[in-house]
């Protein structure tokens, strides 16, 4: 069993969020969903990023500290995990956190600083072409990555939209979003192994 937290994309927390927090508790893990929008959902991307651009950055990578820092005690390993936006913050929190179990990234990666040291195993998955991860952002990322340390598995999905696992999206692929949760829902089970 992982203790995991979940954060949803630049759309808010969303059904789909919960569902597929649902589908990880369903599998025997304890998952959180902290709402780094505060109730707000919106129905385009483009809304969505554009109140992320009105909170900030900075604000919303406060927020998620905020939502994670009560479940850091001593001796509990969290695994990071988020979709698009979400997976950007996780990936932020999981380089900074030495104790990390792992990252689990939907949809988005994030920048990573030269510094940055994990020993915690990663797994992301994307679509291929993505508008959002370009194909040589996604192989600098994987460089820097294997760098930081981790060991790190990128599962690509042909034709599939952005955010392919979510239901209520026009993006939504269906085999390729059940091809992902078996996968994340194996790398989740070797992290119990």
């Amino acid at each position: 069993m992982a203790q995991i937290v979940l954060f949803h994309s630049a759309y808010g927390l969303r059904p789909a969020v919960t569902a597929a927090a649902e589908r990880l508790r369903a599998a025997g893990h304890v998952v959180h969903t902290p709402d780094l929008y505060e109730g707000r959902l919106f129905d385009s991307v483009e809304a969505g990023m554009a109140y992320k651009e009105e909170v900030g950055s900075d604000e919303l990578l406060r927020r998620a500290v905020g939502a994670v820092a009560p479940l850091l005690t001593p001796g509990e390993r969290l695994v990071y995990a988020g979709f698009s936006l979400g997976g950007a913050l996780a990936q932020n929190l999981a380089l900074a956190d030495e104790h990390a179990k792992g990252l689990l990234l939907f949809h988005g990666t994030s920048d990573i600083r030269d510094e940055a040291q994990t020993e915690a195993p990663v797994q992301l998955h994307v679509a291929e072409p993505d508008p959002f991860e370009s194909e040589d952002w996604l192989n600098a990322w994987y460089l820097r990555m294997l760098k930081a340390g981790a060991d790190v598995e990128v599962h690509r999905y042909r034709g599939a939209g952005h955010l392919f696992t979510d239901p209520e999206l026009p993006d939504y692929d269906a085999e390729a979003a059940e091809r992902t949760w078996a996968v994340a829902l194996a790398f989740l089970a070797e992290l119990d192994g």
